[in-house]
């Protein structure tokens, strides 16, 4: 969502760092590229201006004229003040009595009922007993939707036919309470509009239920109107905090940086795609990385201990380090990685983000690359993928067939499968030597 923004911001931070010393003028020059960069992000006008004119009082006075690199201090404001335009990260609030409620509320189309599967999963891996509440009679299949999900994820969902959503949800509170459960989500009806009669029964939902946290779905695609609709909730009811989704589209993205700074309401957690691990728990110092091209080293390890399984991955390393691996280990790699999600967004999570990588291969080229691979191991037979050298030509030939792709692209993915066996080899024996080669090819 931040690409472009990315790419203008690190245009000017590279300007800056080429100097060797930074007048007013150059400060100047340099604030004027990055206002424009924020407002075609689509930011609020005003936080764009707040946000500026903190950044040039400080490039401007001593913090920067008598820094080592001035370009690299001024980087460094930047990222502080982005940061402290995102606001403070705050958790979820699931102290008293139990069960606590989670209310879900926003417009129809925002993803409430997806959420409601990520933050159930999210919050049982935290060890909370989850009970979700199919609080929208009124969207075709939205009882249906939720009930699919709670299925996948082995929570159960409560649901009462005719009965209105505010009996219902207080009827699924004390449910949740006979059956010991710890946490109440409960997904209401959305609407196309905010319109009183959405507001009347959200806010009798909330009287009758109390819950300990009322988060606010919003569609970070919309961009600007995802900061009206919040003011127009807040307006009639209590929120604690915001869920952004479709954080992975390319909408420009900023609805994010003017949400917390125009509503005063904390971003709580990020939705990054459909399935239901594509969600972040908020972090302004992690998302002001990515914005700025500086990556998420952080997120990317999260994303990987979700994705890998600590014995078999140990015992895959010193396989690969014996140069004992085969394509059946490659293949067992190559579906952990598909867990951790896009190679675009995990691209974007590394230092430097697309800028450096996007030199060599687009995120685009990357993901054909790695469907080829995927679809010429899968046409190989077991004994195959453990026996490489039995691949004579006529074998060959068959996967090519089977894959779709080429003989030469076979022969390509072989070479490279011999080459990284030899250099993983040469690294066990060699240590930093063979490290520094591999690097260097």
């Amino acid at each position: 969502m931040f690409e472009n923004l990315t790419d203008r911001l690190n245009v000017v931070f590279d300007g800056l760092r080429r100097r060797g010393k930074l007048s007013e003028a150059d400060v100047d020059a340099a604030m004027r590229e990055v206002r424009l960069a924020l407002l075609e992000a689509d930011v609020n006008y005003g936080v764009v201006k707040d946000f500026v004119s903190r950044v040039r009082e400080r490039a401007v006075g001593v913090e920067v004229s008598k820094a080592l690199n001035p370009g690299q201090q001024v980087v460094k404001i930047v990222n502080e003040e982005l940061i402290a335009t995102l606001g403070e990260p705050e958790r979820l609030n699931l102290s008293g009595p139990r069960p606590r409620s989670v209310m879900l509320v926003g417009l129809q189309g925002s993803g409430k009922t997806t959420m409601a599967g990520k933050l159930a999963r999210h919050l049982r891996s935290q060890g909370e007993r989850v009970f979700l509440v199919a609080a929208d009679p009124y969207r075709p299949a939205a009882v249906r939707q939720l009930e699919t999900l709670g299925e996948r994820l082995d929570v159960p969902v409560f649901y009462e036919e005719g009965v209105p959503p505010p009996k219902l949800a207080a009827n699924a509170v004390k449910q949740a309470s006979k059956g010991g459960y710890t946490v109440v989500i409960l997904d209401t009806a959305g609407r196309s509009q905010l319109d009183d009669e959405l507001m009347d029964e959200l806010r009798s939902i909330q009287e009758r239920v109390d819950p300990s946290e009322v988060l606010l779905i919003a569609d970070a695609m919309v961009g600007q109107e995802a900061v009206n609709i919040a003011k127009g909730f807040r307006e009639v009811i209590p929120l604690t905090g915001l869920v952004l989704t479709k954080m992975d589209g390319d909408a420009r993205g900023g609805a994010a940086i003017s949400i917390r700074s125009v509503t005063g309401v904390p971003i709580k957690f990020l939705g990054t795609g459909e399935s239901l691990d594509a969600m972040e728990v908020y972090d302004p110092q992690r998302l002001s990385g990515r914005i700025l091209g500086m990556g998420d080293i952080l997120g990317l390890i999260e994303k990987a201990e979700f994705a890998y399984d600590e014995q078999t991955a140990q015992e895959q390393a010193e396989k690969m380090m014996s140069g004992e691996f085969t394509l059946q280990d490659f293949a067992d790699q190559l579906g952990q990685l598909r867990k951790m999600g896009p190679l675009g967004q995990i691209m974007d999570m590394l230092p430097g983000g697309m800028n450096q990588i996007s030199n060599q291969i687009s995120p685009q080229d990357a993901e054909v690359q790695l469907n080829r691979t995927e679809a010429i191991i899968n046409s190989m037979t077991i004994e195959e993928r453990r026996r490489p050298e039995l691949l004579n030509a006529s074998r060959r030939r068959r996967i090519a067939s089977g894959s779709g792709s080429k003989v030469q692209d076979v022969n390509r993915l072989m070479k490279q499968f011999r080459e990284a066996k030899r250099l993983f080899k040469r690294i066990n024996k060699s240590g930093m030597r063979g490290m520094s080669r591999m690097l260097g090819m």
